[in-house]
């Protein structure tokens, strides 16, 4: 039953593409109305699918699954008691006292099971393909924009669209956006871009190239703000040469984004433009 019940959560949750958490009971030491093995589905609202124990162990895996969701980052928790409560970090295990005094102790690991974070990616170039070949296998839901496109060509996208016409609608606005043209169509691409207002914009081209497109993007009307915030060039700087190794960097400083966290090219960007500027 408690299998079934689990299960089921976590497939109806992965179908609408909503984030949860997996418990798993790796150790029990009576008295516990658990046992190791035992799973639960955990979603940050705190509904519980499944059985990891008694209303005594639930408020430490609530917290944990909560932070768990916002970085990532699986744990492994231990709910003993103690007659202070609290938490403190033990190596790799966060230890909690227990809520109440049955005299029981948990462990527990605690797998996020986050959704595919959407990505548009703008181009049918060699290096827009590799993209779309890698961006998949590190949880990126990939929109593909690449005019004149057929959906059958690219099975690895999620959704192809071969123009930009109704792309706001579509795609809505914000997210994280990859222009990747190599000189095919490449004012069309960034303006396809900017239309959804991405959160964060990368392009992949040399900095002279970028320069003189964004300096062409504003005269034709565009916001200035906007075209400045397009990072380029693109991607971490690995000394990136094949179309194979350019799309590791930029898909680095994507998940760095994804994750939070300004990558180095965002603040070289800036630099180079606050150089071309004055």
């Amino acid at each position: 039953m408690n299998h079934d019940l689990w299960m089921t959560e976590a497939r109806r949750l992965r179908e609408r593409g909503e984030a949860f958490a997996l418990v798993t009971v790796l150790k029990a030491v009576a008295p516990t109305s658990s046992k190791p093995g035992d799973k639960a589905v955990v979603t940050a609202e705190g509904r519980i699918h499944g059985w990891i124990g008694g209303g005594c162990a639930q408020p430490a895996v609530i917290k944990t699954v909560r932070r768990a969701l916002r970085d990532g980052q699986p744990r492994q928790i231990r709910i003993t008691p103690k007659a202070e409560g609290g938490e403190v970090q033990l190596d790799d295990v966060l230890e909690f006292g227990m809520a109440c005094h049955s005299g029981g102790t948990l462990e527990l690991f605690i797998d996020p099971v986050l959704p595919a974070t959407p990505l548009m990616l703008v181009g049918d170039s060699p290096v827009a393909r590799a993209l779309l070949d890698l961006a998949p296998r590190i949880g990126f839901a990939v929109t593909l924009l690449a005019f004149g496109a057929r959906a059958d060509d690219f099975p690895q996208a999620q959704t192809v669209l071969a123009s930009a016409e109704g792309l706001a609608e579509r795609w809505g606005q914000g997210g994280l956006v990859v222009v990747a043209t190599q000189g095919r169509l490449d004012v069309q691409g960034l303006e396809a871009a900017l239309s959804v207002q991405p959160a964060h914009c990368w392009f992949v081209a040399s900095a002279r190239k970028a320069r003189v497109l964004k300096n062409q993007l504003v005269e034709s009307g565009q916001d200035a703000g906007r075209v400045q915030a397009i990072i380029a060039p693109a991607g971490e700087r690995i000394g990136a040469q094949t179309a194979e190794e350019i799309a590791l960097a930029v898909l680095a400083s994507v998940v760095a984004a994804r994750r939070g966290r300004v990558a180095a090219t965002e603040t070289a960007s800036e630099a180079i433009t606050e150089t071309v500027e004055v």
